[in-house]
């Protein structure tokens, strides 16, 4: 028998080379090649997207496509209202985070007005029929295939018409048109390729669960991403009995946005009001606290910023950020020496986003160095004080978007007083809060200095 020729696929961008390389000569990312079997195959390739004729774009009628509502609301509201009719979305996340609870719970939810169908390759019926008892789900009549062979999946696919599908996992799937493992970058792309082309044309609403790297990346092709609508990510510390859900990509929604779930003994719960969750601070005033008013999405989000600096035992003092972009906290200390006369360049300086968040907008700014300087200071801030604004290199207070959102939440969660860009000062502040605006670094701390 001659030997199968093989290929080297790489993970990022899913380029092929004959021989290894360190470097893929294609995203020229390193150490993503890995090793497959060349297929033989005959022409299969079929387009994602209906094909036409050309179309005038005003001359086309757009229509909305329907949503189906989950039953969690959180769920919903990172999906942008709901799973949308023909989309995809591809729901990654560790291992035993919540990802097969969550889509079970949404299934069981839909089941009652909705036709769905469970693909499960990696659990048994006996397992998933325990997890719906633990879960008291028993009573929902959700149609379940146990299957990991792609022409068996599509074949009850249209026998079946579900309205809405869940395959646990994309991995776990192979087709007999390819000789490589399950999970291999090969089948992990035709599968989801064909799983996509199914629900386009059927216009069903299919969710594909992934598994992620240790890094924290989606596993198999990054083309992956883009082949579906949705990308979600399930995060959340193992320790805690919380979970988050942020969009990363939604062709039907908003991106960045966050649900936020409590795991419990019945399941997934969602948390309403998230920022009294990371709001549970501590009675007495310490310095080194700072609340932000982050924004998420569409979601205002109240978040405590601590900040602990301290003197420095080794040569090169450490910058350590949990929750918040570390090169961004370098930045912001530079400035803070630079306009403000602070110098930190002996200390070490720790800066925490309390409750597992993870904030990426640089509204976060001002309360950082606020954090920063309280604790230098020794000084605690008021309980009833919030702050956002960006910060520039010039020691200029930038003004963000969604300023008017950020005050109305503060004040319903009984801040009284806040600390803005001048640029987001509101003609009519909301009820019974006091709001202060500064345009410049140097106003910032004295208004510090006033408290």
């Amino acid at each position: 028998m001659s030997k199968d020729k093989t290929l080297y696929v790489c993970r990022e961008c899913g380029g092929q080379t004959n021989k290894w390389q360190g470097q893929c000569p294609h995203c020229l990312a390193w150490n993503t090649l890995t090793e497959t079997v060349a297929e033989r195959r005959s022409s299969r390739f079929q387009g994602l997207a209906a094909v036409g004729g050309i179309q005038r774009l005003a001359e086309i009628q757009a229509r909305d496509r329907p949503r189906f509502e989950t039953g969690l609301g959180e769920f919903d509201r990172v999906l942008g209202g709901g799973m949308v009719a023909g989309g995809v979305v591809l729901l990654g996340g560790d291992p035993g985070i919540g990802k097969s609870t969550l889509l079970l719970q949404a299934l069981a939810a839909m089941s009652h007005r909705l036709s769905t169908l469970y693909v499960s390759g990696e659990e048994s019926a006996d397992q998933i029929a325990l997890r719906a008892r633990r879960l008291a789900l028993v009573e929902a009549d959700i149609p379940l295939l146990t299957e990991i062979r792609l022409e068996a999946i599509l074949a009850s696919l249209e026998a079946e018409k579900p309205q809405v599908a869940v395959v646990d996992s994309i991995q776990t799937v192979y087709t007999e048109q390819l000789q490589s493992a399950p999970g291999s970058v090969a089948q992990v792309r035709e599968c989801a390729q064909a799983l996509t082309r199914h629900a386009k044309t059927s216009g069903a609403a299919l969710v594909l669960v992934g598994h992620v790297t240790k890094e924290g990346a989606l596993a198999g092709p990054r083309v992956l991403e883009h082949i579906v609508d949705t990308v979600l990510y399930f995060e959340g510390d193992p320790s805690s009995s919380f979970r988050l859900i942020r969009a990363f990509k939604n062709r039907f929604g908003a991106v960045n946005e966050l649900g936020v779930f409590a795991m419990t003994e019945k399941g997934l719960r969602g948390v309403a009001n998230p920022s009294a969750l990371f709001l549970a601070r501590d009675e007495r005033e310490v310095p080194g606290s700072c609340v932000v008013v982050a924004q998420e999405g569409t979601r205002p989000l109240l978040v405590e910023i601590q900040a602990l600096v301290d003197t420095a035992h080794t040569p090169t003092p450490r910058r350590l950020t949990v929750g918040l972009d570390p090169n961004r906290l370098a930045m912001l200390l530079a400035v803070l020496h630079r306009h403000g006369g602070i110098a930190c360049h002996d200390q070490d300086v720790f800066v925490n986003a309390v409750g597992g968040v993870r904030i990426n907008e640089p509204a976060a700014d001002l309360a950082v160095v606020m954090a920063v300087v309280s604790s230098i200071r020794n000084k605690a801030l008021p309980h009833d004080l919030a702050v956002f604004g960006e910060i520039g290199l010039g020691g200029e207070i930038r003004p963000v978007q969604r300023g008017q959102e950020r005050l109305k939440e503060a004040a319903k969660l009984g801040f009284t007083r806040a600390l803005a860009p001048r640029a987001n000062l509101p003609k009519q502040p909301p009820a019974g809060m006091t709001v202060s605006g500064v345009a410049t670094l140097g106003q910032a701390l004295d208004y510090l200095r006033g408290l």
